[in-house]
């Protein structure tokens, strides 16, 4: 019955609510209720994951122990602190924040504690191979890559346009913007200009949004202002993404905003030059088309899909350790232990050797070396033990099988969308998270419900062979 907590459908819907909501709902209704419902959720699906890892009869302890967390993180600065490390060091660049008013969300506890003693749950063999995998996808946040440089300013001179750079790169261009040459340069001590009007045409005028990134344009001198040109909110998820921009509260700061702009008089109309940040420069040609150039001539950057790969990874690794799990028929305790060891070792060795600039772990700055070489050791150590006890403890072939050849599909459908994504396809995160979620939960379904029809039979068939002739 230990497992039964996990299995509750009471937990479930914590673990659904997890996924729909943080991956969700968070992106398109940010706010006080998408808050504190995450907090509910969280609470609900926490002390079961917890009680799995502490002694039988635990369950109280693991209720406890997590609202004191939640508690400590949620009212102090330091465990708040703390809390941001943990999360970083496990699941990439991630920020918590002490709001005591997230203490409303502790009652949730007593309902996990209630589920825990009155509910009993189907058999864990038939359900844990869903809800634990899936309990971990759903409190994984994605993260962002390292930021690039910003264009910063644009002047015009001459008929030559330039385009400043915070790494103090130039971009010049003397037809228009049609065509770019990089070459290094400094400041020219002249500030930025945020809005112009067209040279012999005083009533039509270009600004750049504030703290976005935004052109907009004036046909009556400056009186009133209309958009021109806007990112999408998907560009700038995935432009946020690409160069590190945590959140809107950092856009303007972080290079995810139009930054200044100049305009030309040209023979056939005028263009509009935008340095927009880390996006580059974005053009208006003289038929009033903006096109974004970006990096004339660099390569595109490359999305970071470290954080998915890793828990694709481990996702992969739960399906298989605990397919063959729920096939054993003696030794299912100690082989969840070497289990969950192998499994939790996973995403810390694929974080370092995976990640940009990766190591090997006597390579790694930092007392951080010590976790990665412990997780080294651990991973061979867990899967000859966990083989070992598969072996000793008669596992069945139809859940031997489900693991083994369920892992790479899971890892397939939880690191595919997002490849895809990276790629263009499709368009925003929210939707490669949601057929990510609907991908895995498919392939773990069905193997759950592979494993349970093999359970039944194997049920039958010993209730038939000891039934008296």
């Amino acid at each position: 019955m230990r497992y039964a907590w996990l299995c509750h459908p009471v937990t479930v819907a914590g673990v659904v609510v997890l996924l729909i909501n943080d991956h969700l709902l968070k992106q398109t209704w940010p706010g006080f209720v998408t808050g504190k419902l995450s907090d509910v959720a969280g609470l609900l699906v926490a002390p079961a994951l917890l009680a799995l890892f502490l002694p039988r009869r635990a369950d109280l302890a693991a209720t406890v122990l997590t609202g004191v967390v939640f508690a400590g993180v949620k009212t102090t600065e330091t465990g708040a602190d703390l809390a941001s490390q943990v999360w970083t060091f496990v699941g990439g660049p991630s920020r918590v924040l002490a709001d005591p008013s997230d203490l409303l969300a502790l009652p949730a506890l007593a309902l996990a504690w209630w589920v825990r003693e009155r509910g009993t749950g189907p058999d864990r063999r038939h359900v844990m191979i869903v809800t634990m995998p899936l309990a971990v996808l759903a409190v994984t946040a994605a993260s962002a890559a390292p930021g690039g440089p910003a264009a910063v300013a644009v002047h015009e001179e001459d008929g030559r346009i330039t385009v400043r750079t915070d790494a103090s790169a130039v971009w010049s261009s003397e037809d228009g913007g049609r065509s770019w040459t990089e070459r290094p340069g400094g400041h020219d001590g002249e500030s930025p200009r945020s809005a112009q009007c067209v040279p012999y045409q005083a009533t039509r005028c270009y600004r750049v949004a504030e703290d976005r990134m935004a052109v907009e344009q004036s046909d009556d001198g400056g009186r009133t202002w209309r958009p021109s040109w806007a990112a999408s909110p998907d560009d700038l998820e995935r432009l946020g993404r690409l160069y590190g921009v945590p959140d809107e509260s950092c856009a303007a700061a972080c290079g995810l905003a139009s930054a200044a702009l100049a305009v030309q008089h040209r023979p056939e109309g005028h263009v509009v030059i935008v340095a927009n940040g880390v996006a580059g420069i974005l053009v208006r040609d003289p038929s009033g088309d903006w096109r974004q150039v970006g990096w004339p001539g660099a390569e595109p950057p490359t999305m970071d899909l470290v954080l998915e790969r890793n828990v694709a990874l481990f996702l992969a690794a739960c399906m298989l350790f605990g397919g063959v799990g729920a096939g054993l028929r003696r030794y299912a305790g100690v082989y969840t232990g070497f289990a969950a060891t192998a499994c939790l070792c996973v995403p810390v060795v694929a974080g370092d050797l995976f990640s940009p600039g990766g190591s090997l772990p006597f390579l790694i700055d930092g007392p951080g070396w010590v976790l990665v070489l412990a997780a080294l050791v651990a991973i061979p150590v867990s899967t000859v033990g966990c083989l070992v006890l598969a072996v000793a403890g008669n596992a069945r072939a139809v859940p031997v099988a489900v693991g083994t050849l369920g892992a790479p599909l899971v890892y397939l459908s939880v690191y595919a969308p997002f490849h895809g994504w990276a790629q263009g396809t499709p368009d925003s995160p929210a939707a490669a998270t949601a057929l990510a979620v609907l991908l895995t939960a498919v392939v773990m379904l069905a193997g759950a419900a592979l494993v349970r029809n093999d359970a039944r039979r194997a049920y039958l068939a010993g209730t038939s062979t000891s039934s008296p002739t």
